[in-house]
């Protein structure tokens, strides 16, 4: 787990928190508190790990508007939402807007921590494949533009000699610049450096 991961919890009743925080703390998760949804949005700047554990219903800001808020400040660390029974559709449209999870009250112990221990490797895959994408278009950025124009060439599944003809050059300098592209993108195999190439478009 990573060090500056922790699970916010955000619910207006104390006596919910202190539970939640008592047992995700016997688990050796750290754990924030926050009374409002107001009060965790303005501590939410600069979250980068970790999960959010949030009552669907709350006076002010509720679940589901705290979920679209954390949308439009692009805050994407997984939201699970607390809800009664009553509140079902609620935790439903929650889902609907992004939350990964709702847990029905009164729930037990593990099924809580089943459902955070999903959060934090669902959060932590997420971050791991930003920064890899994040690594792999700074390679890009690295290459000439006539590099660049190869790669398309190559993505596209073009051969060298319709990509020689496409851009006014002879094959054999279409195969150097192929050779630097595979270097500089650490691509080992044409099928690995198309699957860099796409990553970085469905960016």
């Amino acid at each position: 787990m990573q060090s500056d991961v922790a699970v916010h919890v955000v619910d207006d009743d104390m006596a919910v928190r202190k539970s939640l925080a008592f047992l995700l703390a016997s688990e050796g998760v750290p754990v924030r508190l926050h009374e409002s949804a107001s009060a965790f949005l303005d501590a939410a700047p600069g979250l980068e790990a970790g999960c959010i554990v949030t009552d669907v219903r709350m006076p002010g800001i509720d679940g589901i508007e705290l979920i679209r808020r954390l949308k439009a400040r692009s805050i994407v660390l997984p939201v699970i939402v607390m809800t009664g029974h009553a509140d079902v559709p609620m935790a439903v449209e929650a889902m609907k807007e992004g939350a990964v999870d709702f847990l029905e009250k009164p729930f037990g112990d593990e099924v809580f921590l089943a459902s955070v221990r999903s959060a934090l490797a669902r959060q932590e895959k997420s971050s791991h494949h930003g920064l890899q994408v994040a690594e792999i278009q700074g390679r890009f950025e690295a290459l000439s533009e006539r590099e660049k124009q190869v790669l398309d060439g190559l993505v596209a599944g073009k051969a060298n000699k319709v990509i020689a003809y496409d851009l006014g050059i002879s094959p054999r300098t279409v195969e150097i610049y192929r050779a630097n592209v595979m270097a500089k993108m650490h691509a080992k195999s044409l099928s690995e450096l198309v699957r860099l190439a796409l990553l970085i478009e469905a960016r």
